[in-house]
This record gives structure tokens, C-alpha cells and sequence, in this order.
């Protein structure tokens, strides 16, 4: 995470625990990849702990390797991933058209800082008690405008309940963080969007009493 190591493994190994848990609660595949991102930004955090160690270890091999890592899945999955897995459990309806867009612009994004990550490297480097990632391309603004469309309003788009909290929380925790953190705003944000993935628990905890109480309710209305 953004202040050492200790907390990054630490938020790596609890949401280790969330995203096993929440794998095991979906019932179907199509649940699968939706449960599996408080998992995926687990892998995340632990990566930036190793970052964390590279400092100290004077290992430049290995801070080169885990600093593409972690940058991989924030610039490249996430915008991709995020809009796919909302789609996969989105309902039957309208909205999903709206989704599609929105995968296409999050592939978009993401197969654009793929090449920038290739062509750019990045560079990562500790400033305080955060991590620096520098990572220079063109059209930053178009391209955080599409990240942040596709990673945020996705969420928000959806009728269900925990998925529309964990996108607004997001977008919230968005401007929150480029606006005290902008130097640090990749670090920054996916720590707060991985905290922010234990909503993705309250969700799948909450359905089973969400349906029963329908369930209730239609045959309370079918009793004559």
C-alpha cells in the first residue's frame, strides 16, 4: 500500500481471506469473476509489499519485475475487468447494452496503457511514506476520463444494490485521492479501491436474506 510494506501484506492477506470466502459464496460462473476482485486486488497490494522490500534489498531486477506487475493491473486490467465482471452479473435489461459500451472503452483504455507500458516503462520509487509510480503517456486526460467511465460508472449503472455502493465508494475514493494524493494517485486509489472491494462481501452476504425476503413477500401477496 501507499505507507510500507507490513501494510500491504497486511491488506493482502485479509482480502486474501474476503475474496476466498466470497468465491466459494457465488452460485454460478457468471458470479465468479465480480467475487474474485477483492482476490485480484489482494495479489495487488502483496505485490506493491514486495515493491516495498525492493527499496531497502537494493534489488533493481526485482523492483523492475513487480513494478510492471502491480502496473499491469492498475493500468491494464482494471479498466477492462471491472465493466466485464458487472456485465456478467447484470440482469436481463436495457442497462447491459449500456455495459457493453462500456467494456469496449475500458478494452480500449486498457490495450492502450498496455502499449505505454511496454514502450514507457514505469518507474517506481519512494517518496515519504508513499510509492511514486511514474509512468508517463499521451492523452492523460482523455484516457483517465475513459478509466475512470468504465471503472466507476460501470458499477454504478447496475441494479443491484452492492454493486452501485462498491461504484460509488469508488468514484468517491477516486477524487478523494487525486485531490490529497495526486503525486501518489496510483498507489493511493487501488489501496482504497481494494478496501473498498469488502463491499463486494456485504453484497453476496446481504443476497441470500435479499431473496428469501422476496420470496416472503410473494407469498404473502399470493394468499387469498
Amino acid at each position: 500500500m501507499c505507507f510500507s510494506a507490513t501494510a500491504s501484506f497486511s491488506t493482502g492477506v485479509v482480502l486474501l481471506g474476503i475474496g476466498t470466502l466470497r468465491l466459494k459464496a457465488a452460485r454460478r460462473p457468471r458470479e465468479w469473476p465480480f467475487a474474485a476482485i477483492p482476490l485480484l486486488f489482494a495479489i495487488q497490494q502483496l505485490i506493491e509489499g514486495v515493491i516495498w522490500l525492493t527499496f531497502s534489498a537494493d534489488t533493481p531486477l526485482l523492483n523492475t519485475v513487480m513494478t510492471h506487475a502491480y502496473s499491469f493491473f492498475s493500468h491494464v486490467l482494471w479498466p477492462v475487468y471491472l465493466p466485464v465482471a458487472v456485465l456478467m452479473i447484470e440482469p436481463p435489461g436495457g442497462r447491459r447494452r449500456t455495459l457493453s459500451a462500456l467494456v469496449l472503452a475500458g478494452s480500449a483504455v486498457g490495450i492502450y496503457l498496455l502499449y505505454v507500458l511496454v514502450a514507457f516503462p514505469v518507474v517506481s520509487r519512494p517518496t515519504g511514506l508513499h510509492v511514486e509510480y511514474d509512468s508517463p503517456h499521451f492523452f492523460a486526460a482523455a484516457v483517465m476520463t475513459l478509466y475512470l467511465i468504465s471503472a466507476t460508472v460501470s458499477p454504478l449503472l447496475s441494479k443491484l444494490r452492492g454493486v452501485k455502493v462498491f461504484g460509488a465508494l469508488a468514484l468517491l475514493s477516486f477524487g478523494a485521492a487525486y485531490y490529497f494524493y495526486a503525486t501518489w494517485f496510483i498507489s493511493v486509489w487501488c489501496f482504497f479501491a481494494a478496501l473498498l472491494s469488502t463491499v463486494i462481501y456485504i453484497h453476496f452476504a446481504w443476497r441470500p436474506t435479499e431473496r428469501g425476503g422476496l420470496q416472503q413477500m410473494r407469498g404473502i401477496t399470493d394468499q387469498p
